[in-house]
């Protein structure tokens, strides 16, 4: 379903400032896959999302979605079919729009044969109040308020709905809880379990809770110094702690894992 094919970047290359981001990384996910993602600051993990996405172009290597080659499709058409998600709750929502006008642009750039010109209809705004209903933060009561006058966890809930509106071949999470506090972010958690689970969409979460990694899912892939060095999936990855990761982590790169936001 989705194919990244020996795939490297090269930022500010031939300067004092180069660096590799990425060094020929490979990742296959079936439809269905929720994948977790997970390793330390510059491990290449949001280089690899923002590939995936379109934000910059691959140096080498091909990125295949759906048996499309999108590795030089510009970031705007891949919004159609690839849904994202971010860190921080004030990107991915206009904030002087409503919430029905979020809904609406969010529905209208994803629907295959609509402009985003549009208008959305009577019936469709009523499938977005059952929608925010669904939600529990009653959202459906406020579709006229704007966007900037709610929290952190709401915006986020509500980003996630509308990247999901319209049921997207592929679901890309950047760590987007790790804004929240932690009472809100394991309810976006469970948000995004029962959403993903429902419509049954192909999902990559990047994350640095190492517990939640290894709970979502049913794969989990650690990144280093630009490559995967670990991918964990089925019986292997049922049980497994902590600890037990830390110790594989040392055995593949002959390294100590440090990172104190990860561990804790």
């Amino acid at each position: 379903m989705l194919d990244v094919i020996n795939v490297s970047k090269t930022f500010n290359p031939g300067t004092v400032n180069e660096k590799k981001a990425l060094s020929g990384v490979s990742l296959h996910l079936e439809h269905g896959d929720f994948v977790t993602v997970i390793g330390s600051n510059g491990a290449g993990k949001s280089t690899l999302f923002n590939l995936i996405g379109g934000s910059f172009f691959a140096d080498s290597g091909r990125i295949v979605l759906d048996g499309k080659d999108i590795t030089y499709r510009p970031e705007y058409k891949r919004s159609k079919y690839i849904g994202r998600m971010f860190q921080d709750p004030m990107k991915g929502t206009a904030p002087h729009l409503s919430i029905e006008e979020n809904l609406a642009l969010a529905f209208l750039r994803a629907s295959e044969h609509m402009s985003p010109f549009s208008r959305v209809t009577k019936k469709e705004r009523e499938r977005f109040r059952e929608q925010l209903a669904e939600l529990g933060l009653g959202l459906e009561d406020r579709m006229k308020a704007p966007v900037g006058l709610l929290s952190g966890g709401q915006r986020q809930a509500l980003t996630l709905l509308m990247a999901t509106v319209v049921t997207p071949k592929l679901l890309m999470l950047d760590e987007h809880t790790a804004a929240l506090d932690p009472a809100t972010a394991e309810k976006v958690l469970d948000l995004t379990r029962r959403i993903i689970a429902e419509q049954r969409i192909t999902c990559l979460m990047v994350t640095h809770n190492i517990a939640s990694a290894l709970a979502l899912g049913n794969r989990t892939v650690m990144m280093n110094d630009g490559r995967i060095v670990l991918t964990l999936e089925g019986g292997e990855r049922e049980g497994i702690s902590v600890t037990d990761l830390m110790a594989l982590f040392r055995q593949k790169t002959a390294q100590s894992f440090d990172n104190d936001r990860m561990l804790l």
